[in-house]
């Protein structure tokens, strides 16, 4: 793997804040298809950045991700996260074969009938914001615990395991510091795969509205494996609160530190919508790169001969910050006239739950806007705490007033 182009060493730095990775921002402008190493795992892989070079990628039948699955990669983090049977590591036609058993639970009529229940949830956390008494933490009472019911509700999981998952969440999604707590992280996936095995069995008993009985059904139809199904609802628990978690928490950070927007958003309330679009095309969520491709043949990208067997990573982020796509994409500009964003991914292994996120975003805006239009940080935007070493970026907390 040469072809001429340099061997660059690309580690994500820990950033607070919602600034853009530097060394990102310098492969999309000067090596859009670059040669990498990474910190851990072993050999050199790919990175795609440009916006249409990433769509091209993710949707070419060319590059596998199941070709990956048990081989060593370049990657960011000592462990790999996903589960082994998981959606991730499939290619079509057993992908969509996997993915539709959960798509319909999160069609858009379903989500939709979740709205006034999702309103009525983040007023019950707004109040308990307000009942806490200025200054009060609005991650703590209101963008963490939100997500988590409407995930849990739709998924099936217990109130009483809630506070357990998110903890796996937070756990699973951070750098892993040593071979222990890579140990751990193995542990905890085990455990969640024997817990979501035996809520299965629970709801084929006693079966609810819910996903878990949608696929303890297809499993008993043969439409999906025992492995194949814990991998899967393990993937949407955690990644349905934790993706939620931090990205709504980056946004009101944005809003709340460039006090126009909010504003206008309170004096414009129909733009929340377009709001949030924007939001997630400028909010650098996720750190660094995910899960990475085979190329099955040789494939030519911006003239770089990308050969058979060779890892390719590509970036979403990036390429939600390519400037040939989206001018002047260091702006939040709440009257951008498109705004096709790529973060909910692209091409068959395109987010499974994007108009539930959307949808909890869109209510969460709504509701604080209307309850709170005059929510204020409680601290200056420097003082606030943002997770490191996680594969999400966020703020772990957002003191504010009214």
């Amino acid at each position: 793997m040469s072809d001429g182009c340099p061997l660059r060493s690309y580690d994500p730095p820990n950033i607070s804040g919602v600034g853009f990775d530097p060394d990102l921002a310098g492969f999309l402008r000067d090596e859009p298809v670059a040669r990498i190493r990474m910190r851990f795992g072993e050999g050199e892989a790919w990175l795609v950045t440009r916006y249409e070079d990433v769509k091209f990628v993710t949707s070419d039948p060319r590059f596998s991700r199941a070709a990956i699955a048990g081989r060593p990669f370049p990657r960011m983090t000592k462990h790999v996260i996903p589960l082994d049977r998981a959606v991730s590591y499939s290619d079509p036609p057993e992908h969509a074969r996997i993915r539709r058993v959960a798509a319909k639970v999160f069609a858009q009529r379903n989500v939709e009938r979740l709205r006034v229940h999702a309103e009525q949830v983040v007023a019950e956390r707004v109040d308990a914001l307000v009942a806490a008494g200025r200054p009060a933490d609005l991650v703590e009472h209101v963008v963490a615990p939100f997500p988590m019911t409407m995930i849990g509700e739709v998924v099936g999981i217990p109130v009483a395991d809630r506070s357990w998952l998110m903890w796996c969440a937070e756990t699973l999604f951070s750098m892993a510091r040593d071979e222990a707590e890579v140990a751990r992280n193995g542990r905890i996936k085990e455990e969640l795969y024997a817990y979501f095995q035996k809520l299965v069995a629970r709801r084929r008993a006693w079966p609810r509205d819910d996903l878990v009985t949608v696929l303890a059904d297809a499993r008993d139809r043969g439409e999906i494996g025992d492995e194949e199904l814990g991998a899967l609802v393990v993937l949407v628990s955690l990644n349905g609160w934790h993706a939620v978690r931090y990205n709504s928490s980056s946004m009101l950070y944005v809003l709340l530190t460039e006090r126009g927007l909010w504003e206008r958003l309170v004096a414009e309330p129909g733009l929340i919508p377009h709001a949030v679009e924007e939001l997630l095309r400028f909010v650098p969520h996720k750190r660094g790169v995910g899960q990475p491709r085979v190329a099955t043949e040789d494939v030519v990208i911006r003239g770089v001969r990308i050969r058979a067997g060779d890892v390719v990573h590509i970036s979403y982020v990036a390429a939600n910050w390519d400037a040939e796509v989206f001018p002047h994409p260091e702006r939040v500009d709440l009257d951008r006239a498109e705004v096709p964003h790529l973060a909910f991914g692209h091409g068959p292994h395109y987010c499974v739950g994007p108009l539930l996120a959307r949808m909890e975003a869109q209510v969460l805006l709504g509701v604080l806007l209307d309850r709170l239009p005059r929510l204020r940080l409680a601290v200056s935007p420097d003082e606030v705490r943002w997770r490191r070493d996680v594969m999400i970026r966020g703020p772990v907390d957002l003191p504010v007033s009214w």
